[in-house]
């Protein structure tokens, strides 16, 4: 005689694991954290901005990865070389702009500043347009290296190119 082997116990315990690991697994997927815009309503210089948070004061942003010279003297640094023309490009840039802010591994300078990258929704990323039209050079700081090669390469470029700051008339 043949044994017969019933393989609904199976398909029940089938079921039951496909239904069940969701919510037992460690890894989840969670959904996208949905783009948040912020108005740009000042711009410091050529490399840090203010936006609108919400709060009373606004939220000051320090670019990540990038330097631009200071257009006026300030208390720690003199100021420098195409500091002005930075400053006004950054301005120009941003004005009745709205920018979607990255950030890195470290999320505050010792200032208190927010370090970010920044993106217009035109999709245009602020930080690498400043460093490739010679507005800024790189400043690597780590733990905030995410674009760091990208910045390399786009200022060897502008360097090349005798772009903004690097113009050899100076």
């Amino acid at each position: 005689r043949k044994k017969t082997i019933s393989i609904a116990p199976v398909k029940t315990l089938i079921c039951a694991i496909i239904v069940l690991l969701p919510l037992i697994s460690p890894v989840r997927a969670t959904p996208a954290e949905p783009q948040k815009w912020f108005a740009v309503t000042r711009v410091v210089d050529g490399d840090t901005f203010w936006v609108d948070d919400g709060s009373e004061k606004g939220l000051k942003i320090r670019l990540i990865g990038i330097d631009a010279p200071e257009p006026r003297n300030t208390g720690t640094r003199p100021k420098g070389y195409f500091g002005t023309e930075s400053s006004g490009y950054l301005k120009e840039m941003l004005a009745g702009k709205k920018v979607r802010l990255e950030y890195d591994v470290s999320r505050y300078d010792r200032y208190g500043r927010t370090l970010a990258y920044a993106w217009l929704e035109d999709g245009t990323f602020v930080n690498a347009e400043l460093v490739k039209n010679g507005y800024a050079t790189v400043m690597t700081m780590p733990p905030n290296v995410k674009y760091a090669e990208t910045f390399t390469e786009l200022a060897a470029k502008a360097r090349k190119q005798n772009k903004g700051l690097w113009k050899e008339s100076h």
